[in-house]
């Protein structure tokens, strides 16, 4: 028996809702734009209101059923981005949600103690990215903020909350707050004090695939849903995007985006001793994802195609740097080197002086594009340090991964096949759908489709950039 879901996807710049059957069937996604405020009373900090993100998700979901009445739903399930919360009061309405640009703990981050500990603990090193940092800026700042807190939890299980009235956190979630101790899945008393948090802030976990209860009557009458449709645990957009592209133990995969994580499956908990990476909970907390990330990838190129070429397709602009026969730049915009825990505060186009006359826009795109490339593989060689990566391809996934040229970098570099199934730009979609297929015991599995493979080539010109890339990304960047 065929079946409908109902998924809302949250983002860091942009969130949809989307109407997928369970054959993988895509009717129709409806996207809107993240509204942030500045909170002036920090350096960096930014905050968004709960109540002003619900309107367009509802919105949104009220527009699918208006265009598919005849569909019926038998379920909702959410994604979310990582390292972002929605705080409660005592009365159950969600007042603020901090975001995972959200830097207000930066202050504070080095008066924590037992930093070794905690990642030992948590799988991830301190910084204000993570949530913990984020509520010990609060506090120190907005304690009547503060004290109002009675739940806090993550983008995703926040939709669960509008749509059942319960408060959960799944796993994958959980271990992004650094509360979490990941290998025995329970929150951290030990680590709550270290940050002066109250742990009973902290939500009951939930496992992906499990139902949170039925939707609320009165959603069911407003959505024109079944009252027997209930809303099923997604988890974070990471996870779900790699369960969507089908990324299983032994496999590595980039999930490119906003940033681009590359990532691999291993059963047991992994710890590194230098550090170099964050160990995540995998949906349900059954097995981990090792990750490495080069910090902002993807809205680099976005912003940088709508400045300079806003209505050229992305084929269009692919054919313009297929072209280039050499390059007469360097860019340098991924915000992280990773390994290093260093975040990389400058960044811009280099090139030799005096400005050559032949350079133009298009030099300064294959540059971004060669820039982005570089930055993933720097974390792919960093990961496969850590745990060697056998098969000969790697998989990806991700609206990052538009753009052909990049792709065919990325396996220059590497000297991988990359493989990139069609509907590889929804793939947290798709993770959502195979998440509620299970919960509905639906064995038929969408199949993979057409693919595309970018077979690795010797003496390209991404492999002529990348060492020009790196000394002049570490002149900028000199690490300390």
């Amino acid at each position: 028996m065929e079946r409908n879901y109902i998924v809302v996807d949250l983002g860091t710049g942009n969130s949809r809702a989307a109407l997928v059957s369970s054959a993988g069937k895509i009717y129709a996604v409806k996207s809107f734009e993240n509204i942030y405020h500045k909170d002036e009373m920090y350096e960096d900090a930014q905050y968004f209101l709960p109540e002003e993100w619900q309107k367009p998700i509802m919105e949104g979901c009220r527009e699918l059923r208006k265009e598919y009445p005849d569909i019926k739903v038998s379920a909702v399930v959410s994604s979310g981005a990582r390292e972002s919360i929605v705080l409660f009061d005592k009365d159950g309405q969600a007042f603020l949600g901090l975001p995972n640009i959200d830097n207000r703990g930066r202050e504070w981050v080095k008066e924590i103690p037992d930093k070794e500990y905690i990642y030992e603990i948590t799988g991830r090193w301190v910084t204000e990215d993570f949530p913990a940092a984020k509520l010990l800026g609060l506090r120190k700042k907005h304690p009547d903020l503060y004290n109002r807190v009675e739940k806090i939890t993550s983008l995703s299980e926040w939709i669960g909350e509008i749509f059942t009235g319960k408060i959960v956190i799944e796993p994958s979630q959980a271990c992004e707050i650094q509360l979490f101790d990941i290998e025995t899945l329970e929150w951290s008393q030990r680590i709550c004090n270290y940050y002066g948090i109250r742990k009973e802030i902290l939500p009951e976990l939930q496992k992906a695939g499990s139902s949170l209860g039925r939707i609320k009557e009165e959603l069911c009458k407003e959505l024109l849903l079944p009252v027997n449709t209930e809303f099923i645990i997604g988890g974070a957009d990471t996870q779900v995007a790699v369960k969507g592209s089908g990324i299983h133990t032994g496999d590595v995969g980039i999930v490119s985006g906003t940033t681009s994580p590359v990532v691999t499956i291993v059963d047991k908990m992994y710890y590194d001793k230098e550090e170099r990476c964050w160990t995540d909970c995998n949906l349900g907390g059954y097995n981990y994802q090792v990750e490495t990330n080069p910090g902002v990838t993807g809205m680099n190129y976005q912003r940088f195609k709508k400045m300079f070429f806003e209505n050229v397709p992305y084929g269009e602009l692919d054919r313009l740097m297929d072209e280039k026969e050499e390059f007469l730049c360097t860019a340098s915009f991924a915000s992280l080197n990773f390994s290093k825990k260093q975040s990389l505060k400058k960044g811009g186009f280099i090139t030799g002086a005096p400005f050559d006359a032949a350079l133009d826009t298009t030099d300064l795109l294959w540059a971004l594009v060669g820039d982005i490339a570089c930055s993933i593989y720097v974390q792919y060689e960093s990961l496969c340090e850590m745990i060697p990566h056998e098969k000969d391809y790697i998989l990806g996934c991700g609206g990052g991964l538009q753009s052909e040229v990049l792709c065919q970098m990325i396996a220059d570099l590497t000297g991988k096949k990359l493989i990139i199934y069609e509907g590889f730009e929804q793939a947290s979609i798709y993770g959502c759908m195979k998440v509620c297929n299970e919960y509905f015991e639906i064995s038929y599995e969408k199949s993979k489709g057409k693919e595309k493979r970018f077979k690795p080539r010797t003496d390209s010109l991404i492999q002529k950039y990348y060492p020009v890339w790196l000394s002049n990304r570490q002149m900028l960047n000199p690490i300390n």
